[in-house]
């Protein structure tokens, strides 16, 4: 007796757990055109922080101790040498993400 109460339970759970994901589920993608896009300029955008970030304190070093281009040009250096790396940290992520579609087809 106890186990027929018992899977009647589960039943009802997984009715209400199946409609409260029916509400809130996410809406179904939209058409990923500018997804490449999105992607490049995120890339340009790490290598031009990473640039303008070494650039800044390169030249705030430079003014602090009265010795312009040194820390100007290390920093910059620095700075793009950061933004490669972070940038290709990202082309790496993208490359190993998996499509946009592949996690539905696996719940299935």
């Amino acid at each position: 007796m106890a186990g027929s109460d018992d899977e009647q339970k589960l039943r009802e759970l997984d009715e209400k757990l199946l409609a409260h994901r029916a509400k809130y589920a996410p809406p179904p993608p939209k058409d990923d055109h500018y997804h490449a896009a999105s992607q490049g300029w995120r890339m340009v955008i790490e290598l031009v922080a990473g640039l303008g970030i070494g650039f800044g304190i390169g030249y705030g070093l430079d003014v602090l101790f009265g010795t312009l281009p040194v820390f100007l040009l290390l920093f910059t250096l620095l700075g793009f040498a950061a933004g490669v790396r972070v940038m290709m940290r990202t082309a790496a992520e993208f490359q190993n993400a998996p499509p946009s579609g592949a996690e539905d087809e696996k719940r299935d």
